[in-house]
């Protein structure tokens, strides 16, 4: 095949694909996660073989991160840093009828993707989250992914590491993501609880367990309870997340 003609034939298979039908919309905020996003990426091309597409918003990565999720993506969009905003730039791309919202260091299993992708073929209006499990095999790290998926449970809460899922008009209704450094998840999750309960999706999600063991698991597990005492008690989220970076 000559050039010409080849570049004609891929400009028509480009076409066609930007005028497919798009349910599922996968929104992944990332920061220097070059050690990651490859794992995060690898696993999501089932999924955007069946028409879902993957948009990765990046807040200014000085590794290699863009040039590994190159070929990987459909959309790569610059945006300054913080995951409130980033995800909510995505969502402004996203041309799907559910968002999910997931990290850059997190890798769903088969079983996830195809129930979020289930989710996504169906109109309704619903948001919710899978279970989360770390990805180290110690047993404190099993006790403390089966706090949060039951704690997420029963207060109706999500966080960002269960991979948030959420169709385009209740995300519209309430607004996105608040702007804030840190609690972007409770915040939200608080908004869309009052509309509906969420789904509690029994299939997993594989999380970094990188920050936990780098500040030390005691010292993490109390810093997160005193964080999400404090912003419930009113507490300014920007200083928060100063107390959460030192």
């Amino acid at each position: 095949m000559n050039v010409d003609v080849l570049a004609i034939v891929t400009g028509c298979s480009l076409l066609y694909n930007a005028a497919m039908p798009v349910s599922l919309s996968i929104i992944i905020p990332c920061l220097n996660e070059a050690t990651h996003i490859s794992a995060t990426l690898a696993v999501l091309q089932a999924l955007r073989g069946k028409g879902a597409e993957v948009i990765l918003v990046d807040g200014g990565s000085a590794d290699h991160t863009l040039q590994l999720a190159e070929g990987y993506v459909d959309t790569v969009n610059q945006s300054p840093p913080g995951r409130a905003v980033q995800m909510n730039a995505g969502a402004e791309l996203a041309r799907g009828h559910l968002y999910w919202f997931l990290h850059a260091d997190t890798v769903p299993d088969a079983d996830a993707l195809v129930r979020i992708q289930d989710l996504a073929s169906n109109s309704v209006s619903l948001w919710g989250r899978f279970r989360v499990r770390f990805d180290h095999p110690s047993l404190i790290f099993k006790c403390i992914a089966w706090m949060m998926n039951t704690r997420s449970c029963l207060t109706a809460m999500a966080t960002g590491d269960q991979g948030i899922f959420v169709s385009r008009d209740l995300f519209t209704q309430v607004d996105g993501y608040e702007d804030i450094p840190l609690m972007e998840d409770i915040a939200i999750s608080k908004a869309l609880r009052k509309r509906q309960r969420p789904l509690c999706c029994r299939q997993t999600l594989s999380t970094s367990s990188r920050r936990w063991q780098q500040a030390g698991i005691l010292r993490t597990i109390v810093l997160m309870w005193r964080l999400r005492a404090a912003y419930a008690l009113g507490a300014d989220p920007a200083q928060l997340a100063q107390r959460y970076r030192s």
